[in-house]
């Protein structure tokens, strides 16, 4: 007897083997009817697996959480399949889900373009309307590479050739295409419906590493409704008129051209709002008694060796040598270098916890291909900060610090904040004892302050496990800034050491953290989050004062002084043109208050005020808009 639990706790007996789709026939026609795969023991299968054991069951269907990721799976595989008919010579490599959607690799010698999007979605309709099943088969190694080899499909051989030679191979097919997929897919293409849109094309090396083939990556979306692929749509229609990218230029920010690739250009207002920030953020650190230092940006090699940087990251370091053929080193990041400036002297544990931060400037050789504006550069800021603690003050320090990150994502307008927990990694330094030690630190601190979090297995730095911080902005989309890393390795390889209460000398823990992680990304989110309209307090320019005729100028120039003198950002526009040209020019500039000035304003020393966003205008005296004004724009 064959004993399936049900998520309500129930149990139904089978007296021989059963398939999944049979035990939701078994609860109703209608469930089975709706049902996509089944969930065996926490894992997802098709529902055409044979179960012959006692376990816990739960048939997912297009109302339960994982359903979206099982359509635009099945649709990715629709989506191979269409193209492949379309351009028949056409290799496939890989085709994962991803946030929002799915994308499929291919190798063409046709140039795809959005041109064949249309094509490609009209012959996705075609197959799904064929409705074929989902057929899942089990091959041996030999069958399977023969099967690849004999179509030509080199990324699949690749793929086969990698893997155990002990390994089961899935095989999927759907009509007469297959594909080598570990699925779960569900019972046929019919379920995808037609909520499903092409998005865009891009370039993708093959398996990431720049030395292969490039191949052509078809990025899609699909969703259960049609209400809710029209959302989408909306939300990413919006997204484009916040990229940052776009707003650089438009707001004369920033720029970034050839000749530096991956290197950002500061534009006078942008390198205002980059400013602005770190001192926000200098302030901050401030008040919670961090020592700013400031190191090198060229470092010998012997000291990455040392760190294990070398041998880890060697690849994204830009590399060069002086005089003496020393190989040196352009900073990738800051550790190895905090590290030196906490070993000059005697630490006593009365010095602990030792807080040390920098705005350091780093650089990593980051493929051309994966540079996106600000979102991933070559050369950046990072705020980063390294804690030297003992054991006993990691619950502590990580409470501070989770305090002081909220604070700040708060003040910058984020207020939705998710966490994960990513332990160790599979290439890693240090020995498991030494991982065990440290991720029961942090799981326990974190676990001590009450806040919730994921766990993000295999997510870990090479050297210890640490807490992503993941921010939510206004569109709805997540970033992850900041983070924290509990290090016990790279104290032992650098001989860091402090005296402790029995003078003995002791190792002590260090904590790499960071809150907005890379000052130019962080910006780049910040733009497109608030669409470029900053809170008064960060606007690049504060206040625009501009005149309506002549005679009003020079109480124009006046008002300017004196919001200069009070330390406002503020500019004067005294051009001969009309008074709505001017506005609506500041306006799409973003600029957060427009004092406009004219004979009746003059006479009476007012100001007429008029507000980003608000048609309103508000006509009040000089001194009280000037007052209200610095008011409001105080940093936090």
């Amino acid at each position: 007897m064959i004993n399936i639990t049900l998520p309500d706790g129930s149990i139904k007996k089978y007296s021989e083997v059963v398939s999944g789709l049979k035990i939701a026939e078994s609860i109703s026609q209608s469930l089975a009817k709706n049902s996509l795969v089944i969930k065996i023991n926490n894992k997802l299968q098709d529902l055409s697996i044979n179960i012959d054991y006692d376990c816990s069951v739960e048939i997912i269907t297009k109302k339960s959480p994982e359903a979206l990721d099982i359509i635009r799976h099945d649709a990715a595989h629709v989506m191979a399949e269409a193209v492949q008919e379309i351009f028949p010579k056409t290799k496939v490599a890989i085709g994962p889900t991803i946030k929002d959607g799915f994308y499929y690799d291919f190798d063409s010698d046709v140039s795809f373009s959005p041109d064949d999007f249309k094509k490609i979605e009209k012959k996705m309709s075609q197959i799904i309307k064929r409705n074929n099943k989902f057929v899942r088969e089990i091959w041996d190694r030999k069958k399977a590479l023969k099967f690849f080899e004999d179509k030509n499909e080199i990324y699949k051989v690749e793929i086969i050739k990698s893997l155990n030679e002990d390994e089961d191979l899935t095989i999927y097919k759907q009509g007469e295409w297959v594909d080598l997929c570990r699925g779960p897919h569900s019972i046929s293409t019919g379920f995808i419906n037609y909520s499903f849109k092409i998005m865009k094309i891009a370039g993708a090396y093959w398996r990431g590493n720049s030395k292969n083939k490039m191949l052509q990556r078809i990025y899609a979306t699909a969703w259960i409704k049609e209400n809710d692929l029209i959302d989408y749509i909306n939300r990413i229609t919006e997204a484009e008129k916040r990229d940052h990218r776009k707003l650089g230029n438009e707001l004369e920010l920033f720029h970034i051209q050839e000749e530096s690739i991956g290197n950002i250009f500061w534009h006078p207002k942008g390198w205002t709002l980059y400013r602005i920030c770190q001192e926000y953020m200098r302030k901050k650190l401030n008040q919670s008694n961090y020592k700013e230092v400031r190191t090198p940006s060229l470092i010998d090699k012997r000291l990455w060796e040392e760190s294990g940087h070398w041998e880890k990251f060697r690849e994204n370091m830009f590399i060069t040598q002086g005089e003496d053929e020393k190989p040196m080193a352009l900073k990738p990041m800051n550790c190895p270098a905090h590290v030196q400036i906490f070993k000059q002297g005697i630490k006593s544990y009365r010095d602990l916890p030792y807080r040390m931060s920098e705005f350091g400037s780093c650089h990593r050789n980051e493929p051309s291909g994966s540079l996106h504006g600000l979102m991933r550069v070559r050369g950046f800021t990072q705020d980063d900060a390294h804690i030297f603690c003992t054991k006993d003050q990691i619950n502590s320090e990580t409470e501070s610090f989770c305090k002081l990150l909220t604070e700040i994502y708060n003040d910058f307008g984020f207020t939705k904040i998710n966490i994960r927990f990513a332990d160790r990694p599979e290439k890693r330094a240090g020995d498991d004892s030494t991982w065990d030690q440290a991720e029961n630190a942090l799981e326990n601190a974190i676990k001590a302050i009450d806040l919730p979090y994921q766990k993000d297995p295999g997510g870990g730095a090479f050297y210890g496990p640490k807490l992503d911080f993941v921010l939510t902005d206004t569109l709805g989309r997540e970033w992850q800034c900041g983070t924290l890393q509990v290090d016990f390795v790279l104290p032992e390889r650098l001989d860091a050491s402090y005296i402790d209460e029995r003078g003995s000398k002791v190792r002590p823990v260090m904590l790499h953290r960071a809150i907005l992680g890379s000052m130019e990304r962080f910006i780049g989110v910040l733009m497109e989050s608030t669409g470029g309209k900053f809170p008064l307090w960060l606007a690049p320019i504060q206040i625009m004062i501009t005149n309506i005729s002549e005679e009003s100028i020079e109480y124009a120039k006046k008002i300017h002084e004196i919001c200069i003198n009070r330390n406002l950002r503020a500019e004067i526009d005294i051009r001969n043109e009309q008074l709505n040209y001017k506005i609506r020019e500041h306006s799409n500039k973003k600029i957060p208050i427009i004092l406009v000035v004219g004979r009746n304003e003059m006479k009476d020393q007012n100001v007429s005020i008029r507000r980003l966003g608000s048609e309103k205008q508000e006509i009040v005296t000089l001194k009280k808009a000037i007052d209200e004004i610095e008011n409001a724009s105080y940093m936090p």
